[in-house]
């Protein structure tokens, strides 16, 4: 029990103010609870079990590169889609289609919580409690996927409460704002994890932020001409 609440409180603390309770507070304004909890609560469940099976060798078999590359894209995508405008409503016409939410949120969350401070916490407590005894393991396991769960919960209140009292176009611009930054930030990272700090890094870096506010520009006024 010491063991349980020891991690849960550290994962949870972790946890607050990172960007996966930030993306929540997007993900609230663009899709259901539903689909939301399924995603995050599976992605958390299989980040937990590779932390705690895996331990602290885990890192040595991620390339961050990759990782970071790939977090941009999606952070990207969620930020262009917001902008576009594609609606639940849509989503909700056929039952094939309620996987597509889950499996995007589910991936988003993975990905971004892949490598952050709060799975490399997970890793270490992993690590240092499984050292003596492995019947650890399911006391860290269980602390660290409520210490998440917890903490995203807060996230995701914020989201709804914001979605029911703000008009939908001021929280769809603040949906796109969060996932812009943190698609900007990982694209800076990855380049830098890939080239170095140099010319290169920068030069990949601009094209790409580059390419996606071109892309955003062109939409945002596709829209604007089509509601004047």
């Amino acid at each position: 029990m010491t063991i349980f609440l020891t991690v849960l409180l550290t994962i949870f603390i972790a946890e607050m103010g990172d960007k996966t309770q930030l993306l929540l507070v997007a993900m609230a304004g663009k899709y259901k609870i539903s689909h939301i909890l399924s995603g995050t609560w599976l992605a958390t469940i299989l980040l937990n079990i590779m932390a705690v099976g895996v331990g602290a060798a885990l890192s040595k078999y991620l390339d961050m590169r990759i990782i970071k590359f790939i977090a941009a894209i999606a952070f990207f995508w969620f930020a262009y889609a917001t902008l576009k405008g594609e609606s639940e409503d849509e989503e909700e016409n056929t039952a094939k289609h309620n996987f597509g939410p889950v499996l995007a949120i589910f991936i988003s969350f993975f990905i971004g919580e892949l490598g952050d401070k709060t799975q490399l916490s997970a890793i270490t407590l992993a690590a240092n409690y499984t050292q003596s005894s492995f019947v650890n393991a399911f006391a860290v396991f269980l602390g660290c996927t409520l210490g998440l769960i917890l903490a995203d919960l807060i996230g995701l209140i914020v989201g709804v409460i914001l979605k029911s009292k703000m008009p939908t176009g001021i929280l769809n611009i603040l949906s796109f704002a969060i996932f812009s930054v943190f698609g900007v930030v990982n694209i800076r990272e990855a380049m830098l994890l890939i080239f170095g700090a140099g010319t290169q890094a920068i030069a990949g870096y601009l094209i790409i932020t580059v390419v996606f506010a071109l892309l955003c520009l062109v939409t945002f006024i596709k829209n604007f001409r089509h509601h004047t």
